[in-house]
């Protein structure tokens, strides 16, 4: 092949330069990397989760390594809509890489008003709305876990936006095709799977849970392969962009996203353990395209041979 292969994807009307992310929550507000790798490479950086007002978020301690992967229970920190905008948007602003703000809530008027705030800020390319957060006003029970709770949200978020819309799913369900389908009626452009998968850890020494919170969201390696056949039920139930989220270390797991029918995949729990990882995983995809002489990514996209 003469020519690199085109690696370009389209999200929900959001076109990348390539189609690796980084996920919510492993990569701060991105100039935390910026020493680290070149950010104009990356196809899309999503930042962590903002809420109306500032977060301190859970007690220490929040992380504890697991084999093949680790546990988390940060509780969403974070500086808020208002600081995101004025502190740490200026920076994302000079880079070439499209950004999209993750938000979440307590309740369907917090990410109505959030979605609302964002919705006129121009150097925002998109909105992914975590719905695996816990309705104050339901008893706690995820917005992510109940179909109808799905719909109410994303189309709260669809009624206050214009923006391109992804929705990350929880897989922390029965059956996860039914809340695609809820956030795909209800007016969302992409969907993003999974989130983290609820996990407990114990020291047995002192006979305590490993994280203060008790328990956490395992990600990592040892979550891949539920992710990929979730993202598969997914692409087979909804018309709209799916994205693969779920221990992607390497090019090969990522193109088992791909392959399963994603459009796009998002880094995670590789960037703490190697921050050039988003770039080594796109490198990787291409001399993989090259090898096998492709032109263009969206060949193998859904190539899945059943």
């Amino acid at each position: 092949m003469k020519d690199k292969p085109n690696l370009n994807t389209n999200i929900g009307g959001i076109m990348l330069r390539n189609p690796v992310m980084t996920a919510s929550g492993t990569f701060g507000y991105g100039s935390e990397f910026d020493k680290l790798i070149d950010l104009n490479r990356i196809g899309a950086i999503i930042v962590k989760g903002l809420s109306l007002e500032p977060s301190k978020g859970n007690p220490s301690p929040r992380i504890a390594e697991t084999p093949c992967g680790m546990l988390n229970a940060i509780g969403l920190e974070n500086v808020g809509i208002e600081a995101f905008l004025k502190e740490k948007l200026p920076f994302l602003k000079k880079l070439s890489t499209p950004t999209l703000v993750n938000i979440y809530g307590k309740s369907i008027r917090e990410y109505a008003e959030l979605a609302e705030r964002i919705d006129d800020v121009g150097d925002i390319a998109g909105i992914e709305v975590n719905i695996s957060c816990p309705n104050v006003k339901s008893g706690g029970i995820a917005f992510g876990v109940d179909a109808r709770a799905a719909y109410e949200v994303v189309s709260a978020v669809r009624g206050r936006t214009g923006k391109p819309l992804m929705v990350k799913l929880s897989p922390n369900v029965t059956d996860i095709t039914e809340i695609a389908r809820s956030a795909e009626d209800a007016g969302a452009d992409s969907l993003s799977l999974i989130n983290t998968i609820t996990g407990m850890a114990i020291d047995i020494q002192s006979g305590k849970p490993k994280i203060a919170n008790i328990t956490g969201g395992l990600s990592g390696p040892a979550i891949r392969p539920v992710a990929v056949r979730m993202v598969w039920q997914v692409v087979r139930s909804v018309k709209i962009p799916v994205i693969g989220i779920g221990g992607i270390m390497t090019a090969e797991d990522a193109l088992e996203f791909l392959i399963a029918g994603a459009v796009a995949v998002q880094i995670g729990t590789a960037n703490f353990v190697n921050p050039r990882a988003s770039l080594e995983i796109t490198d990787g995809m291409e001399a993989f395209l090259i090898e096998k002489n492709i032109s263009d990514i969206a060949e193998i996209i859904g190539s899945l041979n059943i």
